[in-house]
């Protein structure tokens, strides 16, 4: 029998704490205005649970919640993370990929990536299970989204698999769902992918000079940037991205800042002669709206990669721009007495030893600008 009475709870109004029995109280404010409180002993700690509002709760309603607090603790629940839970508007599979997506393209500087990122999730995920709740997305599903692509599309479906993970894992960690994403268990219902070379399909630097010479019949400003690619050695980004007040043609030098390295840090590429003279020869297409110096169709918009490619295609060449990377590196390896660091530094690749990046204080500007020189040398012949 609790000690409170609904005609003393009418008539309470001193501010106070009026306990009605195992753990029920009620707390006054001023007349007429409280808040019924349950007084719990869980996991060693003794915590307050709130009921509800005075005016929204008898003393029985009070009662009768916190009877069900009560079982429901004793039952190993937490009645206090359910509710929350329960208020949570659990969005469904698409709704969050869009939040998911929204959160992070910032942090990505490839602009084709913050594209397809959504897009091959509205391409495969969507269709089979973006209305789903994010909560009740399971493995099957997953599974038959995946299936569909995994032999035909192997790249394609692996880069899905990674951003239905990454969708699902937000939601674990914002309360949506009860368990993280389950793809380490999914590859195993799914067949085994044929292997592949994953290098870039690359020109043989035998077949570089020829090659260059054939672009130089026709001149475009996606002609001129791909010969930049191959005279400096950079990536397609690094180049479509380039703008004017990062060159310094006097000093032959070209500083790319951090935020558009794949390394995020600034690098410095020094530009050979044959370099500079594309530089030049882009001037002529710079438009006042923008300091790109290799715009696209857009002015004030880069040119796109496929822009590159399409070159590549049309001149009946089965490379990929980024393989004259690779090109580059394997003449420095075949056809000169140059150090491998001083390639990699070329290249603006990473250390791999954490000793030696925490040692090395030098970039190689120096023998970086004599090996593009003789780079560009080759390349159009004047070796």
């Amino acid at each position: 029998m609790g000690k409170l009475t609904a005609a003393k709870v009418r008539n309470l109004c001193e501010p106070g704490r009026y306990s009605d029995g195992d753990g029920l109280s009620l707390l006054i404010r001023a007349a007429g205005k409280g808040s019924w409180v349950l007084r719990v002993q869980a996991d060693g700690k003794r915590r307050d649970i709130n009921l509800g509002a005075l005016k929204n709760m008898s003393l029985a309603d009070a009662r009768d919640a916190a009877y069900e607090m009560r079982r429901k603790l004793a039952q190993g629940i937490d009645p206090v993370a359910e509710r929350k839970k329960a208020r949570l508007l659990v969005p469904t599979f698409k709704e969050a990929a869009k939040l998911v997506h929204e959160e992070h393209k910032a942090g990505w500087k490839n602009g084709k990536h913050q594209k397809q990122w959504l897009s091959t999730l509205e391409a495969y995920a969507f269709p089979v299970f973006g209305d789903c709740l994010v909560s009740e997305v399971e493995p099957p599903a997953i599974r038959d989204a995946l299936a569909a692509i995994w032999i035909s599309k192997p790249e394609t479906a692996r880069r899905v698999r990674q951003r239905i993970g990454t969708v699902l894992d937000w939601a674990f960690v914002k309360g949506f769902r009860a368990s993280e994403a389950p793809m380490r268990s999914l590859s195993k219902g799914l067949p085994r992918q044929p292997r592949k070379d994953g290098h870039f399909a690359a020109m043989g630097y035998a077949d570089v000079p020829k090659f260059v010479k054939r672009l130089r019949e026709r001149e475009s400003i996606g002609r001129l940037a791909l010969e930049a690619v191959i005279l400096t050695a950079a990536r397609s980004g690094e180049i479509r991205f380039a703008r004017w007040p990062e060159v310094d043609l006097d000093s032959a030098l070209w500083s790319i800042p951090a935020e558009r390295m794949k390394m995020r840090r600034p690098h410095v590429v020094p530009l050979s002669p044959e370099a500079i003279q594309v530089f030049q020869r882009a001037k002529r297409f710079r438009a006042p709206a923008s300091d790109l110096i290799f715009p696209g169709q857009k002015l004030k918009k880069p040119l796109s990669d496929m822009s590159l490619l399409k070159i590549l295609r049309d001149m009946k060449v089965g490379v990929t721009v980024h393989g004259f990377r690779s090109a580059f590196r394997d003449w420095v390896a075949d056809q000169t007495n140059y150090p491998g660091e001083v390639a990699e530094a070329a290249l603006a690749h990473a250390i791999p030893s954490k000793v030696e990046a925490a040692y090395r204080r030098t970039d190689f500007l120096e023998k970086r600008r004599d090996l593009m020189r003789v780079w560009a040398g080759y390349c159009l012949g004047l070796d």
